[in-house]
């Protein structure tokens, strides 16, 4: 059974996760802690409203609009591959390759791709989560 440290309030979002396989279910849900804890780490972001869209838990700022939408998913027909996807014409993975362009995998420009037989870099993550989050609130700063 899923008990992780923030409830899901959109209870499809849950019935998505109990449906993963459970190595991928509990490598994911500490990718969407990952994602709650670094948002609550930066009060402008606000609170973080977890959704679906295209039928993928996904991750939104809408109290304050200082990011870009962030989802996380099953990479299709792998069932120990996972991925977190931000918007592709955001630039953001460009961001993550030029500070990290040996620690992750890549997909095009819109996804971190993972596997379950490896840990997570969580510094690394928490820096391009961050980069998501604050994306837009970024973009007006620098204007």
């Amino acid at each position: 059974m899923i008990n992780p440290t923030h409830s899901f309030e959109d209870a499809r979002v849950g019935q998505v996760f109990l449906a993963y396989p459970a190595p991928l279910r509990e490598r994911l849900l500490a990718l969407r802690e990952l994602i709650f804890e670094v948002a609550a780490g930066k009060p402008e972001v606000g609170s973080i409203e977890e959704t679906l869209r295209w039928g993928q838990p996904t991750y939104l700022t809408r109290q304050t609009k200082s990011g870009s939408m962030i989802r996380i998913d099953q990479i299709n027909g792998h069932d120990d591959q996972f991925a977190l996807y931000v918007h592709c014409q955001t630039g953001l993975v460009d961001q993550f390759k030029a500070r990290f362009p040996n620690t992750f995998q890549y997909e095009g420009n819109r996804a971190l791709l993972f596997d379950t037989a490896t840990p997570l870099p969580l510094a690394e993550l928490s820096v391009c989560i961050e980069l998501a989050l604050t994306y837009h609130l970024n973009k007006r700063k620098s204007k």
